[in-house]
């Protein structure tokens, strides 16, 4: 995907909606110093381009129970398409693994993983995680703390 051309106006729809998703075109509008049918007009278009992806709820992992977040480095096997494949998907259908990227370096892929609280990571890790297609070895690191960014995608506790 080619990055797209955005001028001040765009950036500032952006950056606006980025902060809160539920704007109205009216409250967008007078954000960027537009009438609103070029603002709707603009922010179609940066749909249309794909520079905006979807409309999101930031949700909080620890109100929803979500005390530990891990990032979990996995290698694998061999690294084949369909091997590649078998594990993205696995991987895929677990809903604690809130992101998912193939990384370069020592290992092959890289999980942001969220859990009640050890206990549960622990459970996580023997019974799914250790038995996903082709690992080799993985590796766990805990975030202590927060800085920056947000996780999307949470699973929502029944």
């Amino acid at each position: 995907m080619q990055a797209a051309d955005l001028d001040r106006t765009d950036r500032q729809l952006l950056e606006a909606l980025q902060g809160n998703a539920r704007l109205t075109s009216g409250e967008l509008a007078q954000m960027a110093h537009l009438s609103q049918s070029p603002c709707w007009r603009r922010v179609k278009r940066l749909e249309d381009d794909g520079v905006i992806s979807g409309y999101h709820a930031g949700l909080n992992r620890r109100a929803l129970g979500f005390g530990v977040m891990a990032f979990v480095l996995v290698g694998i096997d061999h690294q084949t398409e369909i091997s590649s494949l078998a594990f993205e998907q696995a991987v895929c259908a677990i809903p604690e693994v809130v992101m998912f990227h193939g990384i370069s370096g020592p290992e092959d892929f890289m999980l942001v993983v969220v859990a009640k609280d050890l206990d549960a990571y622990s459970e996580l890790l023997q019974r799914r995680l250790h038995r996903l297609p082709g690992v080799r070895h993985m590796h766990s690191y805990f975030s202590l703390q927060e800085f920056k960014g947000q996780i999307g995608g949470l699973p929502v506790p029944t």
